[in-house]
């Protein structure tokens, strides 16, 4: 069974970066989509990041866009977020999530999603 596993999250000042990790155990991690999507406090899921399992682009919400960088890394099965320039609207948890059936358009309805990091952003 495919487990997620989600690290690097901490308290930043307005501006700072922080890198997020997600560990895959599993078998066949070329053949999943991987992404990133967060909740805060009292609001709704937002997908914010995604790497296709096929070929196409990466993908980014608006609201992360230019600021937050997603990567993988087939051979160590992790996949990475790279949060740069945040503000505290950033502070949320941070979900890494998995999926082989689903692609980037159905982020929030990944079937693998690991436990979450917390990033608190200070003003």
């Amino acid at each position: 069974d495919v487990q997620l596993q989600a690290s690097g999250g901490g308290l930043v000042q307005t501006g700072g970066s922080l890198r997020l990790s997600c560990i895959f155990s599993g078998s066949f991690f070329d053949d999943y989509a991987v992404g990133w999507f967060r909740q805060a406090a009292g609001k709704g899921r937002e997908g914010i990041s995604c790497i296709p399992s096929s070929t196409g682009s990466t993908w980014y919400s608006n609201s992360v866009k230019g600021r937050f960088t997603i990567s993988k890394d087939n051979d160590q099965k992790k996949v990475y977020l790279q949060i740069d320039s945040l503000k505290p609207e950033d502070t949320a948890v941070y979900y890494c999530a998995a999926d082989d059936e689903y692609e980037c358009d159905g982020l929030l309805d990944f079937d693998f999603v690991g436990q979450g990091t917390l990033v608190t952003v200070s003003s």
